[in-house]
């Protein structure tokens, strides 16, 4: 009981349930928690007592009009600790597969009951032969890209990655084009290290390198997710790949592709990459072990055009000298041995049926309050809202009814932001997304 009473308040305090919203019912709370209802109901009542909360009668309980002010005596914000489980459509979560983890399993224990030498002291700081070996023979194979193994910088993601292309590629003051609307974590990376963005919109094309030159010429760097872009889904068509190749070669400047999910491609094999499309090595790719295993991993990767390869392992060498090996024979041997694509091939089975679920559950139940179709790529879709509904202020209240969505809007640069809702379907299972559909739905009556 104190533990609801707690999480709820802690939601009304931080401003995420504001004055005004609507508390789920103690019968849906206990149902969805595995609590008694007495229990919900005491939770209830002591946030009524305590001022965080009142009730209507025959309305339901809601959050205060004027919330208690509780003072603390911290000298800076903390960012929010991510709960233990995920709410179902959260983004980043990856499937679990028990056949993956009792093959992974084995070849980790062989590997350490065999520790290699490279353990014990530092090492070569892109990260272990075998495994920069394997990586670029599966992007060779599977991606069209264009590198060997000494090319390959193993990073703990795609954003350490970014970082560290982005301090030898650019310096305080220079320009980035970003695709408008835009993945907000890359954004927070280019303006980290001090680079102006221009938003250059994004159609049914991909981003548009003529406008881009248009609207930021001064530009000296793009970074871009072609395969998919982040977040509305539209792959980049092949005269715009063109245009922008061109651009790099004709300005000498950098292109960033970030290709975060291109594995999970549900109508037919994953598109080409746009680095293998490069005769001239303007392009940076960065991709990731994250999502297609799990997060917990921590292994990405970065093809580093020959010509930068020196500069970014010497900010490599001042930032975290080299990636943890201890893992690096096991995933070797995972993509070696066959079972990355056995992997991948059980995955994006359940994957399509959770985005088939959470797609026929919002159509069935929305009645025109938003509009979705379930996308070709990836593990996300975005829900465009009807009328004039503020996304940010739903995203608050499906958090407090236990629905991780994330609002489209503020993803947008420069563009008239748009009002949507973006939902991950991995990592749930079906009847999940069902129930997380309903409940969005009944938060948008």
């Amino acid at each position: 009981m104190r533990e609801l009473y707690a999480a709820i308040r802690k939601l009304i305090e931080n401003g995420q349930a504001p004055p005004g919203t609507k508390l789920p019912t103690t019968r849906d709370l206990a149902k969805r928690l595995g609590l008694s209802r007495a229990a919900a109901v005491a939770a209830f009542e002591m946030l009524v007592a305590d001022g965080f909360a009142e009730a209507r009668v025959g309305a339901g309980t809601f959050v205060a009009a004027q919330v208690p002010v509780v003072r603390t005596a911290t000298a800076a914000s903390v960012p929010p600790v991510p709960p233990a489980q995920p709410l179902p459509c959260e983004l980043g979560v990856a499937t679990i597969d028990t056949k993956t983890m009792a093959v992974f399993r084995r070849l980790l224990s062989r590997s350490l009951a065999r520790p290699g030498a490279e353990h014990f002291h530092y090492s070569d700081a892109r990260g272990g032969q075998a495994l920069r070996e394997a990586i670029a023979a599966y992007l060779t194979t599977a991606r069209g890209v264009r590198c060997d193994a000494g090319q390959i910088v193993v990073t703990t993601g795609t954003m350490h990655g970014m970082n560290l292309v982005l301090r030898a590629v650019s310096s305080p003051g220079d320009t980035a084009w970003m695709e408008d609307p835009c993945y907000t974590m890359a954004k927070a990376v280019l303006e980290s290290v001090g680079v102006r963005i221009a938003g250059i919109p994004v159609d049914e094309e991909g981003l548009d390198p003529q406008l881009g030159e248009a609207l930021a010429p001064q530009a000296r760097l793009a970074y871009v997710t072609p395969s998919h872009q982040f977040p509305l889904g539209v792959p980049m068509t092949m005269r715009r790949r063109l245009a922008l190749l061109d651009w790099a070669r004709r300005r000498q400047t950098w292109i960033i592709e970030d290709d975060y999910d291109s594995e999970y491609r549900f109508a037919g094999p994953p598109l080409t990459a746009l680095q293998g499309m490069d005769g001239a090595e303007r392009v940076v790719y960065l991709g990731t072990f994250s999502k297609v295993l799990f997060p917990g991993i921590r292994i990405g990767y970065a093809v580093i055009p020959r010509s930068l390869l020196a500069r970014v392992l010497e900010f490599r060498a001042h930032i975290d000298r080299q990636p943890p090996t201890l893992a690096h024979a096991a995933v070797a041997e995972f993509l070696d041995g066959g079972h990355f694509a056995a992997h991948l091939r059980r995955a994006r089975r359940r994957i399509e049926a959770a985005r088939d679920a959470l797609v026929s559950a919002l159509t069935m139940h929305a009645g025109g309050a938003l509009s979705v179709s379930a996308p070709e790529q990836g593990l996300h879709l975005v829900a465009r809202l009807g009328g004039n509904r503020d996304d940010s202020a739903i995203v608050r209240e499906l958090l407090v009814a236990g629905v991780g969505a994330r609002a489209l809007s503020p993803m947008y640069l420069a563009l008239p932001p748009q009002q949507g809702l973006v939902l991950g379907f991995s990592g749930f299972g079906e009847a999940d997304l069902t129930a997380a559909a309903i409940r969005i739905c009944e938060v948008l009556r």
